[in-house]
Formats: C-alpha cells, sequence, structure tokens
C-alpha cells in the first residue's frame, strides 16, 4: 500500500489563466499570488497530507518555491514538464489540477487524477 501523500500538480499557466483579473500584465505576480494562496490554504475540500508543486513556464519564470508549495520551472513546454512530473511520481496518488483537453488527456495515460482550477482557486 502507498502511504505517501498526494501529490498535486498545478498548472499554473492554466489555473491563472482561468480568471481574467489582469493576470497578463505580470505573469510572474499572478503565478506567486497563487503559490501564495496554496501555502496558505492548501487544498481546500482535502483531508490528510498534500505535496503541492506548481509548474511555471514561460514569463513566469523566476517564481521560488516556499514553505508548503515546491516549484517546478519547465525549460520548455509547461505541459510536457507536466507530464514528466507524473511519470517521475511512479505508483504514488497524483492529482493534475489543470483545465487543458489535451494535457488532461496525457496525465491521465499515465494514471494521474485530474480536477479543474476551481479545485484551487477559491473565492476569486
Amino acid at each position: 500500500m502507498n502511504d505517501q501523500p498526494l501529490l498535486v500538480i498545478i498548472d499554473a499557466a492554466n489555473v491563472v489563466g482561468s480568471v481574467p483579473d489582469g493576470w497578463w500584465r505580470d505573469r510572474r505576480g499572478a503565478a506567486e499570488r497563487l503559490r501564495d494562496r496554496l501555502a496558505r490554504d492548501g487544498l481546500p475540500g482535502h483531508e490528510g497530507p498534500v505535496e503541492l508543486v506548481l509548474v511555471v513556464e514561460g514569463a513566469a519564470k523566476g517564481v521560488e518555491s516556499v514553505p508548503g508549495v515546491r516549484v517546478v520551472e519547465a525549460p520548455g513546454s509547461g505541459d510536457d514538464r507536466i507530464v514528466e512530473v507524473v511519470t517521475e511520481a511512479g505508483d504514488r496518488p497524483v492529482l493534475v489540477v489543470t483545465a487543458d483537453r489535451e494535457l488532461r488527456r496525457r496525465v491521465t495515460e499515465s494514471g494521474a487524477e485530474v480536477a479543474g482550477p476551481r479545485t484551487v482557486r477559491g473565492p476569486s
């Protein structure tokens, strides 16, 4: 039996982009706000321990990890990096947070569960 905490991989670009709040003017700042909310709130509605991984790409690069949230930079495609993190997780339980249909297909083929951005967005 696998007793590792749930690995939650968040597609930062997709989650940040799910709400038209001006994020496009400061992509890195928007990713940092998401990271800070995740560090404060964890995974709403989930009981038990989780490991939160925020995958950033492009203009959001340079966001640092904080206690409770590990930030992973994608050297190229964020989707490709997310699939790699899922694969690296082996047999531990994984939840990928994204609305990207193609990414959802790719990670479920690797055994991950998927959830939409509202899972971590919380109240706006």
